[in-house]
């Protein structure tokens, strides 16, 4: 019997793809990456999954993980070979148990990440994780990748939010480690092997993620700055006055509200243009009033000191959306403007404002006339730092040809001011030989002998990350 034909016995025909249009799996977000899958799989049960990859292990044939195909780094995609097996985890999309007590939730692997937000909430709880995509990611592909997005400055990325795991081995067992404790030491932290794998150890089938109680008001506002050091001068400015109550610092260059004004121009201008805009959010206990108050208080110290040159307070939920819709419009204007050589990069935030002029200066003495779409999770080190095409020249060109040359500035840069080339994105296809040549040899070697260790035959997500 085929392994199509197994396959098919043990899924339905209906869940088991060959035929027809199958570019929504095969192709990623980005349509960088375009693979042929053997078949596209629909496991709707853990058990589904262990038979996919007991039937896979059987004939040698390679697994591909994916969950909600919203990935950067082409992780997520089969290669062009025609023989992997393209697993999708979306028919595995319940919520099975909230625990309001416990302050937990246990969701499948291929839960949408708004769902689990909206359960959550419909109990009066908070899930925090939160990023541009979360209406079409999934909870398993945010935990293999390690997501993080607007709030790991309060909450920390994925693997800070999740307790516990269930997954299907490489050996088709099924380890249930969905535990809700938030103390057990009794042995190696499986878990925090498999968040962050990017689907190359093991295929997560679901997890049981941390909730917190709903914060009574949030407060939101627009905020100018005339460098990006003034921008770290108010970070440090809302740490003290705020503390935990700061859970979005998100900083954007001109050009990127630029691109925003330029595509999307029913959008509005919420300050006049200014070298830095930063959006800030305060989540409190308090009431409204006294969370404004605070807020406030914060922006005209900050304005007194300089290191603000106007700024706005939301004053309704509509104002507050507004402004995160400006914020997250930046990767779509990117797209419209065309292609781009991206860049996920992390670095200490002290060292943010001089990384991003020495490395500015580097990149327009090679390139005359490149443009910078500089953004990102300012309040945890994180940015975006992209590069496109000067104008009038060709961006797949571009692409194409500088790609290298350009990830060696940018790179090296990082290097020196002690930050990481990948920040929230994962490694993928994207990065792989850049891990290879910049992570140290001794982490290299460890990491090949775990997955050497729990996957053997090289089953799942073959030339990812390693």
């Amino acid at each position: 019997m085929s392994l199509v034909a197994a396959l098919s016995g043990a899924l339905g025909a209906a869940n088991v793809l060959t035929e027809g249009d199958l570019s929504a799996w095969e192709r990623d977000w980005r349509r960088r990456w375009h693979g042929k899958a053997l078949a596209v799989v629909r496991p709707g049960t853990t058990a589904e999954v262990a038979a996919v990859v007991r039937l896979c292990a059987a004939a040698g044939v390679a697994i591909v993980p994916q969950g909600g195909n919203t990935g950067l780094v082409g992780g997520g995609v089969p290669d062009a070979s025609g023989t992997q097996v393209l697993l999708s985890l979306q028919r595995m999309n319940r919520v099975r148990k909230l625990d309001e007590a416990n302050l937990t939730l246990t969701a499948e692997a291929g839960c949408v990440l708004q769902t689990v937000q909206e359960a959550a909430a419909a109990c009066g709880l908070l899930f925090p994780l939160s990023l541009a995509a979360e209406g079409s990611c999934t909870v398993g592909g945010n935990l293999a990748t390690n997501a993080g997005g607007t709030q790991v400055l309060r909450w920390g990325n994925a693997r800070d939010l999740c307790l516990g795991l269930e997954v299907v081995t490489a050996q088709a067992q099924v380890w249930d480690g969905l535990s809700g404790l938030r103390k057990d030491n009794t042995g190696y932290d499986l878990r925090d092997l498999f968040v962050g794998s990017e689907g190359t150890l093991g295929i997560i089938t679901a997890a049981t993620l941390k909730l917190a109680p709903q914060p009574a008001a949030t407060t939101t506002a627009w905020a100018a700055c005339a460098t990006l050091a003034d921008c770290v001068a108010l970070l440090n400015l809302a740490r003290r006055r705020l503390g935990a109550g700061l859970t979005g610092f998100e900083a954007m260059g001109r050009f990127s509200l630029d691109l925003v004004a330029r595509h999307f121009p029913q959008l509005p201008r919420l300050l006049p243009e200014t070298p830095w805009t930063v959006l800030l959010e305060q989540s409190d206990t308090d009431g409204e009033s006294a969370a404004r108050s605070r807020f406030e208080s914060l922006l005209g110290a900050a304005l007194e000191a300089g290191a603000v040159t106007d700024a706005v307070v939301a004053e309704s939920l509509a104002q507050s959306k507004a402004m995160w819709h400006l914020r997250e419009a930046i990767p779509l204007a990117q797209a419209e403007e065309g292609l781009n050589i991206k860049h996920d990069i992390s670095l200490p935030v002290s060292a943010i404002p001089a990384f991003v002029e020495q490395t500015d200066a580097a990149l327009h003495r090679r390139y005359p006339g490149v443009r910078l779409v500089n953004f990102g999770h300012l309040g945890d080190g994180n940015l975006h730092y992209n590069v496109q095409a000067p104008p009038g020249e060709d961006g797949r060109r571009f692409l194409s040809d500088e790609e290298h040359a350009v990830n060696t500035i940018v790179f090296d840069a990082v290097a020196t001011f002690g930050g990481s080339f990948s920040a929230e994105h994962g490694i993928g296809l994207l990065k792989r030989d850049e891990l290879a040549a910049r992570k140290s040899p001794v982490a290299l070697q460890m990491m090949r002998s775990v997955k050497a260790a729990l996957d053997p035959q090289g089953l799942f997500n073959p030339g990812r990350m390693l």
